[in-house]
């Protein structure tokens, strides 16, 4: 029996959240983005005989991006697996009003870190003073912060490691791999190779932290059509970087219906050329650890 932790998920309750990222006349503009237009709740995790839901990280999915804490109180209220969040967060935010925001949050028992979705504004937004010291406030409140933004904006990612000297207490979760790399028709080969080496040297710069973990998911955001063994190139690089104890393969349910059945990417996950005490970190030890399932 497998028993795994999915470290990456989220869930929608259209009628009581805002979620603008999937209004139709709101970015992303994906086609097939009416398919993910509806609820989704911990019942639709459904895996095969040999594989058990140990427990689950929901990551905000722009519920209410105002108020952050009314997600995780609609989580709390019903979901029944042992589960963790991460909540949004503006970083943006003055001082005084992420610390108010921060202490709303603390009320609740399965908050274990927060998200500012950075992306390609990444260099931007790291540059701002308070978002140095709100972060800061984070690591002082030990809560994680889960890093999504591309590992090939190198000085973006320059930014990022002296805020991680400076914060050794801050843990830092990398997001969907860092969005490495992937072929497509406006792509060139030259341009593909750069980015690819970039994201490379990167990962390896931002693996040297040990406050630092990434997760491996979100592939059908990159390419709907993505090959498998670009897939697990990519997870044979994070564990290279990171090592068996800082990488953590998920889901990033409901989208990866997008591409494929739930329990499929698990099954397909156990496929890895891994050994067992690799797969048992990789599906649930880590995430276990890293987002405080044991924590009081």
């Amino acid at each position: 029996m497998n028993k795994i932790i999915d470290p990456h998920l989220h869930f929608f309750e259209l009628n009581l959240g805002h979620y603008q990222w999937l209004q139709e006349a709101n970015p992303p503009f994906w086609p097939d983005k009416h398919k993910l237009r509806q609820n989704f709740h911990e019942e639709a995790l459904t895996l095969n005989p040999n594989t058990m839901l140990a427990g689950f990280v929901h990551i905000e999915a722009g519920f209410d991006n105002v108020q952050p804490w009314r997600e995780i109180a609609w989580l709390e209220s019903s979901c029944s697996l042992p589960f963790k969040t991460v909540a949004g967060i503006d970083l943006t935010l003055k001082e005084e009003s992420f610390k108010d925001h921060i202490n709303q949050l603390s009320q609740y028992s399965s908050v274990a870190g927060c998200r500012h979705i950075l992306d390609e504004h990444a260099y931007a937004l790291l540059c701002q003073e308070n978002v140095q010291h709100n972060l800061a406030f984070l690591a002082k409140n030990h809560l994680s912060f889960d890093l999504q933004m591309p590992l090939s904006d190198k000085i973006a990612v320059d930014l990022l490691i002296q805020i991680l000297k400076s914060l050794p207490s801050l843990r830092l979760i990398i997001n969907h791999a860092g969005w490495p790399p992937i072929a497509s028709m406006k792509t060139d080969m030259q341009t593909l190779q750069a980015a690819w080496q970039q994201w490379q040297s990167n990962l390896e710069a931002l693996s040297a932290f040990q406050h630092c973990a990434i997760k491996c998911s979100g592939w059908e955001m990159m390419n709907r059509q993505y090959q498998s063994q670009w897939q697990f190139d990519i997870i044979a690089q994070c564990i290279h970087a990171f090592g068996d104890e800082r990488v953590m393969l998920a889901s990033n349910f409901p989208l990866v219906l997008l591409k494929q059945d739930y329990h499929a990417l698990w099954e397909h996950y156990f496929k890895l050329e891994l050994t067992q005490t690799q797969i048992t970190a990789l599906t649930y030890a880590n995430a276990a650890h890293w987002y405080q399932f044991n924590r009081d």
